[in-house]
């Protein structure tokens, strides 16, 4: 059967304590009777008591258990670790894989990146950039429009924080920045939950912490002159080029 999602898609959409869970139940052996239904999956996931899960292939937060969570319609750990084992039939998950990074930090490791390095990260960046969308659809679909937020956000900072300090790295999150006060300014992204801006506020502290490293970075900054943002997170970067 074929899967619509991978573990990166839940990793990155889902929050951290149910994914952290979801993660020790599958690997404490809890899901068992895993079996292939039609347009999805079911197993039995022991916790508490002993819970009937139901996922479908296409997505990983649709489907059923009869946990309390579940019986409210909530997603659960029950239903990602069922989602979970879909996609690795048992197999080990990798440390790193496992890791979840809700906010972007600098590596603190310096140095520039190859032509190729480059290419990798843009495409990356553009792949995440695209779950933060505008949005203009109605009341229903709201929370699922700040789940795609949150998503974006997510991979944007495991993308950052696996940067290097240097120039080119700098450039790179500055152009990004950039990018997303656009998407919050003029094209119609709702950010009423601070998601995107919290992101953005996260990703200065990160440039601060290059141009302490490597002075050379801050050469980036001076993009930022006379650029009007929706609430100013420039100012502190702008701080630096003037002390200089």
């Amino acid at each position: 059967m074929v899967l619509s999602y991978d573990l990166d898609k839940i990793k990155f959409a889902t929050d951290k304590p149910t994914f952290d869970k979801a993660v020790g139940l599958y690997e404490d052996g809890r899901v068992i009777d895993f079996k292939m239904e039609m347009g999805g999956f079911s197993a039995i996931v022991e916790g508490g008591s002993s819970y009937r899960v139901t996922v479908s292939a296409r997505r990983y937060d649709e489907g059923d258990c009869d946990c309390y969570l579940g019986q409210e319609g909530t997603l659960c750990k029950h239903m990602v670790a069922v989602a979970i084992m879909a996609i690795l039939k048992g197999k080990k998950i990798d440390e790193k894989d496992k890791k979840v990074v809700s906010a972007p930090t600098s590596s603190g490791q310096q140095r520039e990146l190859s032509k190729k390095e480059i290419s990798d990260v843009k495409k990356s960046i553009s792949s995440a950039v695209k779950y933060i969308k505008s949005y203009n659809g109605p009341s229903r679909i709201w929370f699922a429009y700040q789940n795609s937020l949150s998503e974006g956000c997510n991979r944007l900072s495991a993308i950052v924080s696996e940067l290097p300090v240097g120039k080119q790295s700098a450039e790179i999150l500055v152009k990004t920045l950039l990018k997303l006060d656009d998407k919050l300014c003029r094209s119609g992204v709702d950010d009423s939950d601070g998601t995107v801006g919290g992101f953005i506020g996260e990703a200065v502290n990160v440039l601060e912490e290059y141009a302490k490293i490597d002075p050379n970075c801050a050469k980036t900054f001076k993009e930022l002159e006379g650029k009007e943002t929706c609430f100013g997170w420039e100012e502190p970067l702008l701080k630096i080029i003037d002390k200089k």
